[in-house]
């Protein structure tokens, strides 16, 4: 494949020609504007564990940001994330310490890489891998796009801030693909596939297969495939869900790590060795080498389902890993969804192990040697307790603000007084692109608000916040019309079925506040019609709806500046 490299000031042109046209759509409809936008999490585990000099939190990105992938090209390192049906896909962060963190794109930010327009909210994008082959200077991001036909593809670029090259699709099945780079310039692939036919012994028995890989054609070499781990560490103990495998090299021997236990309860990481690139490789016996999993569940600021990570060595030769985990609410609930969390790595032995892994995590790190924190201060993510502010007026978005389904640009058009969503057709229960702007929700407690000035025209038209799970379970907040009235409503959508749990008639002569403050398992959504006295709309209601362990699926909640022209919500 002949890497197509798109040049950001071109993208900047066409994103830009892309909102002018989306806008024509709202002069059929009533004009609104979302501004000041805050958000704020105030999580007990935080304020009980302030930080002390050097030291960090761990999870290094807080909220939706599962399975990720590290790599390094010289003092800079670059992580990814799975994104599933989000638009931009792959969030892409550079670090030059392994603390700080700044994101500097997505890897998919164009139609033409991203087939998710019809895709579940946890289809789309998995567990994405990205490696530097230092033989021809080229960052490559392997992964599986669940949607459009795709399936596994890869991407490359030399550089990741500057956009990435068109979809190259890989001539295998099966999920969670990463890539190999030898010490002799020879490249593999690595990933899990069902058994072969005839041979699969029980329900989630899984294989991890290796092809050779044609650099030249960015394909792998047909017929080269073998499968290097059966079912797992033990197949007479019936392992599930070997995958988000990675290969390394070390002093000679090659090392394949895989997540294995499935991405919940018993979900762990474990390590397997050669002296060979295609095997025989042989489990440890320490494994796994990491896991949260034999610990009671009642345990103090649990952190669980650690695992699906991936290792970097720095500069000094020390070794760091990356991986997915949770921090279930009072309720057990799963809200912010799978984070990335971080630790330091023994690899002094034969094998690498996670120090602390195997033990309670807790929510501080000791930093690298002559590390500063500046965690949320000049252009670093933040983590911890923290407020994030956008007035919604920057002509270049924030990073962290995405979509559903299709490109932010369709909808939206940023102005001195803030950002307009031009409403789509379709509401906020459609398996279609949305038009809302999604903001990743990253705490227990938490306390959200946006200034919107608007005034519907018909009951078709509604604009205010979504809390959203999936197209079947989610809340809507906002302001629509019945007859001449305007109305402030509360919907509660369940297993893909909605129920008023509150309206009120409301003057609106001038711009609208809504506020939405979730404590532990509950909700309370506010408005105010002066800007300073808020008034609760429903009561508390659960946020069980917005958990992965009610909804099913892979993503976080996440909080929307939502707008539509498809409202069916119908106030009393």
């Amino acid at each position: 494949m002949k890497q197509k490299i798109i040049d950001s000031a071109f993208l900047r042109n066409r994103l830009t020609l892309a909102t002018a046209v989306s806008l024509l759509s709202l002069n059929n409809f009533s004009a609104q504007t979302f501004s000041d936008f805050s958000y704020r999490g105030n999580d007990k585990i935080y304020t009980d564990n302030p930080l002390k000099e050097g030291e960090f939190y761990s999870p290094i990105l807080q909220g939706c940001y599962p399975d990720p992938s590290i790599t390094k090209k010289g003092d800079d390192y670059y992580l990814v994330n799975s994104s599933f049906s989000m638009f931009p896909g792959v969030p892409i962060f550079t670090s030059r310490d392994l603390v700080n963190w700044k994101q500097v794109g997505h890897v998919l930010d164009r139609p033409s890489q991203l087939k998710v327009e019809k895709s579940g909210v946890s289809q789309g994008i998995y567990a994405p891998d990205i490696k530097y082959n230092k033989h021809n200077d080229t960052f490559y991001m392997i992964t599986t796009q669940i949607a459009g036909g795709i399936g596994n593809m890869v991407v490359k670029t030399k550089d990741p801030a500057k956009g990435w090259s068109e979809v190259q699709k890989l001539n295998f099945d099966g999920i969670d693909p990463s890539i190999f780079f030898d010490d002799d310039g020879k490249a593999y692939i690595v990933h899990n596939d069902a058994p072969p036919k005839g041979t699969e012994q029980y329900n989630g028995h899984r294989v991890i297969k290796m092809w050779d890989y044609d650099l030249e054609k960015d394909q792998v070499i047909a017929g080269s495939d073998k499968i290097i781990v059966n079912g797992g560490v033990d197949l007479s103990q019936k392992p599930i869900w070997i995958e988000g495998p990675h290969l390394y090299k070390k002093n000679g021997k090659y090392f394949l790590m895989c997540a294995e236990g499935g991405t919940g309860g018993n979900h762990s990481e474990v390590i397997f060795m050669s002296d060979a690139p295609k095997g025989p490789f042989v489990p440890a016996g320490n494994n796994p080498i990491l896991t949260q999993r034999y610990f009671p569940k009642d345990r103090k600021d649990k952190v669980d389902w650690a695992g699906h990570a991936d290792l970097v060595e720095t500069p000094d030769g020390k070794y760091y890993g990356v991986f997915l985990a949770i921090r279930p609410n009072v309720n057990n609930r799963v809200n912010s969804g799978r984070e990335t969390f971080i630790l330091p790595v023994d690899w002094s032995g034969t094998y690498p192990v996670f120090q602390n892994g195997l033990v309670p995590m807790k929510p501080k790190l000791k930093m690298p040697e002559g590390v500063k924190n500046q965690v949320g201060q000049n252009g670093f993510f933040p983590n911890g307790n923290f407020t994030y502010s956008d007035k919604l007026t920057d002509k270049n978005l924030d990073f962290r603000w995405v979509a559903m389904r299709g490109p932010r640009e369709n909808f939206i058009s940023i102005t001195k007084n803030g950002v307009k969503v031009a409403p789509f057709e379709t509401n906020i229960k459609a398996l279609a692109p949305v038009s809302a702007l999604f903001y990743r929700l990253q705490h227990e407690d938490f306390e959200t608000s946006v200034t919107l000035d608007y005034k519907p025209k018909s009951e078709k038209e509604l604009a205010g916040i979504t809390c959203y799970q999936s197209e079947k379970f989610n809340y809507v907040f906002g302001i629509t019309k019945k007859d001449k009235d305007f109305y402030i409503v509360l919907e509660r959508t369940e297993k893909g079925e909605s129920k008023l749990i509150a309206s009120e008639k409301i003057a609106l002569s001038k711009p609208i506040k809504l506020q939405v403050a979730g404590e532990k398992d509950e909700h309370q959504f506010n408005y105010s019609l002066d800007g300073k006295n808020f008034k609760n709309l429903g009561g508390p209601v659960s946020g069980d709806i917005l958990s992965t362990d009610v909804a099913g699926g892979f993503t976080g909640s996440l909080i929307g500046l939502y707008s539509t022209s498809a409202n069916d919500i119908k106030p009393d």
